[in-house]
């Protein structure tokens, strides 16, 4: 079992690796992030908080990411544009000896390619980690993105 520094900083770094494919349009290694079956909702916080089931985005299954992507990538049309995620420190609490739950916070600034910088969305993760045997291999079973504004003012084509 991993002690507790262990475990914080190995969930610290899949979070990083996670953003940095989002945010460096490594999108076609996102979905790998996940195990299968997963879920990856984002919801608004006025849901989250009365748990109603309405999301902007819900997927329950690695391909369902998949079909995301390769969605993005060849029928979606939506303004050329990045991110750039700012991550919080997770608070990180051991569920059982392979898997954890973490909340972390976000902002997520968007940048188009004229060069303009916004703040996109801010929120918070709430995920459920998996690890494989041996404590290898972490995936994450759920991510829940929390926005904190009730609404988004863009397509939500990228995933946060």
């Amino acid at each position: 079992m991993m002690s507790e520094f262990t475990l914080q900083l190995a969930v610290q770094n899949l979070l990083a690796r996670y953003v940095e494919a989002i945010d460096e349009d490594h999108l076609e290694t996102w979905p790998a992030f996940f195990s299968d079956p997963c879920c990856y909702r984002v919801v608004s916080v006025d849901n989250h908080e009365r748990g109603l089931p309405i999301a902007l985005i819900h997927a329950d299954s690695r391909g369902m990411l998949e079909d995301r992507v390769a969605a993005l990538r060849k029928a979606s049309v939506y303004e050329d544009q990045r991110y750039r995620h700012v991550l919080g420190c997770s608070l990180v609490k051991r569920i059982d000896a392979r898997t954890v739950s973490a909340a972390t916070s976000f902002l997520v600034v968007r940048v188009v390619r004229a060069g303009e910088s916004s703040l996109f969305a801010s929120g918070r993760y709430l995920d459920r980690i998996r690890y494989g045997t041996d404590c290898g291999d972490p995936s994450f079973e759920e991510k829940l993105v929390v926005l904190d504004s009730r609404r988004v003012d863009t397509l939500l084509a990228i995933p946060i």
